[in-house]
């Protein structure tokens, strides 16, 4: 099979996943969680983290946490905006179905930016507070297949944005331990 047949393969096994997750009659409780866990993955809550657990804290442990959150985002932030300019995939409510449940903050999908900042986080929380850590990947889970059910991502763009943020956590904690 040639490379560009595989693509195919791919994008076609993408899109039939999501018009299977995403329904555009969706029941309002569902509707409503996705849109609940798609909120904490905006951003506010990652600075009230690093904030109110590292700096506003006298606990050395809590004060690196916060330097290792800012570090990851300063690593995890330009990948995203390169990649998501440079894929340019258009979003899943702009080509395969008739709107969304939320307006997207940009016009490209790949890769999900919520779905990196979310895995980032629970990535580095499961580091200093691993008695913590599945609750960090369950929320995290939560945030990103809310991006494929309120119809603004594909799954691979949720998977991708995962294991980019996941990495730059891991990055970051490498780097902060050397320091």
């Amino acid at each position: 099979m040639s490379e560009n047949n595989m693509l195919k393969k791919v994008v076609q096994l993408d899109q039939s996943l999501f018009l299977m997750l995403f329904n555009g009659n969706a029941p309002k409780w569902l509707k409503n969680s996705a849109l609940g866990f798609s909120k904490t993955g905006n951003g506010g809550l990652y600075v009230l983290i690093a904030v109110g657990f590292g700096w506003l804290s006298s606990e050395a442990e809590l004060r690196l946490m916060a330097m290792t959150l800012l570090l990851g985002f300063l690593i995890e932030r330009p990948i995203y905006y390169v990649a998501k300019n440079s894929f340019a995939r258009i979003r899943p409510c702009d080509c395969l179905v008739k709107g969304a449940y939320i307006a997207p903050s940009d016009k490209f999908s790949l890769p999900s930016g919520h779905s990196a900042g979310a895995f980032l986080v629970a990535v580095i929380l499961a580091q200093y507070f691993p008695q913590f850590a599945e609750l960090g990947f369950l929320w995290a889970t939560g945030v990103a297949a809310s991006r494929v059910l309120l119809g603004v991502h594909f799954p691979v763009d949720v998977v991708l944005g995962a294991l980019m943020g996941g990495s730059c956590g891991f990055l970051a904690i490498l780097i902060v331990a050397t320091l």
